[in-house]
């Protein structure tokens, strides 16, 4: 079973904590890492993007001229797709990129890049967050003396107001919810801190 040293905010060790072994120590499946993030960053696009076609552009209504004897070729509307401000053939209109994931391959995910950060020991456990006042430069000392200097994900069942505004204008530095964390979250970090109460929340709805 994997284990981590569970330390405080002043980088000192607090106790020696063993992890789950279904959650932290698992092989991490790809197909599922795939599957799972793809659905999350197709969830981020809006899908609001529209054109006119031929019957919503304004004008047309007249047929420009008659079908025989003009020399030219024959046309119905000057809103047809080859005509100046005609309508957009086949062009994008407001849709869904919602892509389906069963809550198995979402757990399995998770449990996936949990394990990946533990293989690569970029995981640090902390028994909590705290700060007397909501102060950027206050947090940015903590993390620095718990030695967090890259691209971080602070994972927690709860943040109090003082930490999340106090972290909020650090620069690759996030916080997330442990109900809440994407696995896009998970993946995109090269740090990943979590409080004890977050550990123990993956190990309840995970194992």
């Amino acid at each position: 079973m994997p284990k981590l040293q569970l330390i405080n905010q002043q980088g000192a060790k607090v106790n020696d904590l063993t992890l789950n072994d279904n959650v932290f120590g698992i092989t991490p499946h790809q197909q599922a890492l795939y599957d799972v993030v793809n659905a999350q960053r197709a969830a981020m696009r809006q899908g609001t993007h529209d054109v006119k076609s031929r019957a919503e552009v304004s004008g047309g209504g007249r047929k420009p001229w008659r079908q025989k004897g003009t020399g030219r070729a024959r046309q119905g509307s000057t809103r047809s797709p080859q005509w100046r401000h005609g309508g957009i053939v086949f062009g994008p209109t407001p849709r869904s990129y919602a892509v389906k994931v069963n809550k198995k391959v979402g757990k399995l995910a998770i449990k996936s890049a949990l394990s990946a950060h533990i293989a690569r020991n970029q995981v640090m456990v902390v028994d909590k967050f705290e700060l007397s006042a909501p102060k950027t430069k206050d947090f940015s000392v903590v993390l620095a003396t718990m030695g967090i200097n890259s691209k971080a994900l602070i994972v927690s069942t709860s943040f109090s107001d003082n930490v999340a505004l106090a972290a909020r204008n650090l620069p690759g530095v996030t916080l997330a919810l442990a109900s809440h964390v994407s696995v896009y979250e998970l993946l995109n970090c090269k740090q990943l801190v979590l409080t004890e109460d977050a550990v123990k929340y993956f190990e309840e709805v995970l194992s």
